[in-house]
Order: structure tokens, then C-alpha cells, then sequence
């Protein structure tokens, strides 16, 4: 198996049951890339997640703390000066923002094959990195 980059909002359907089918498929992902030891955040990611859980799903702080040490086990990519620069090198020359570039360069760094995100176009790559939507079939 390769290693593939997971963005936030993997993270995030894993623990917002409002749409089931998204909350099962993130949960059945995530214990699986747990399992295999494949799986690739970044701090960037991270920290969304963190934001997400406390101010939109409403979670107290320290339950966030304890999902964010429990995501945090996985392997973890920092974000550095010299990823922000390639990120701002690939929104210039790309059509996607900043933000999605700075996963991309992460993705990228943290030698994955794939990232799995909603946020980009399904089967789209970059480089070696090729762009997969889990949920695409469950909007």
C-alpha cells in the first residue's frame, strides 16, 4: 500500500455524524490507514481540525485535544518556510489556492502517492500525486 495524505475534512466527517454515509466511509479510512500505518497529515491539517471540532461541531476544547493527540499518531508532516514557498511557487503557476497548494507540497514532502481530499478534482495529479475524493460518490 502507498502512503496517502488524508486533509481535513476526512478528519473532520469522521467525527460529524450529520451525514452518516460520509461518517462511515472517513471512520472505515481512517482505522484502516491507522492500521496500516500508511497514513499522512500535516500540521496545517492538523490545526484545521482542531478549529473545526471546537467552533463548528461545537466539541469542548479538551475532547478536541484528545481526537487532535489521537490523529497526531499517524505520521505528521510540519509545515516549514521552505514547503510555504513551494506552496506559493505551485498557487502561482496552478489554478488552486494557496491553502490547497500548501496540502499539496505536504502531501509531496511526506512522499505520499495520493491525497485524499474533497477539496480538489478527483483523479487529478501533481507530479507523482494523484488527487482522490473518498466521498465522491456520496454527495
Amino acid at each position: 500500500m502507498s502512503r496517502i495524505f488524508v486533509d481535513t475534512n476526512v478528519l473532520i466527517y469522521s467525527h460529524d455524524t450529520s451525514q452518516p454515509m460520509k461518517w462511515a466511509k472517513a471512520r472505515e479510512i481512517l482505522k484502516s490507514l491507522g492500521a496500516s500505518g500508511f497514513g499522512v497529515v500535516s500540521t496545517q491539517v492538523l490545526q484545521e481540525f482542531y478549529n473545526i471540532l471546537v467552533h463548528k461541531l461545537r466539541m469542548p476544547p479538551a475532547a478536541a485535544k484528545i481526537e487532535l493527540l489521537r490523529h497526531s499518531r499517524i505520521s505528521v508532516v510540519t509545515i516549514t518556510l521552505p514547503l510555504i514557498h513551494a506552496a506559493a511557487d505551485l498557487h502561482a503557476v496552478d489554478t488552486i489556492s494557496f491553502w490547497d497548494a500548501l496540502i499539496v507540497v505536504a502531501a509531496q514532502a511526506g512522499g505520499c502517492d495520493e491525497l485524499w481530499t474533497e477539496d480538489l478534482q478527483d483523479g487529478r495529479s501533481f507530479g507523482g500525486l494523484k488527487v482522490r475524493n473518498p466521498f465522491v460518490d456520496m454527495s
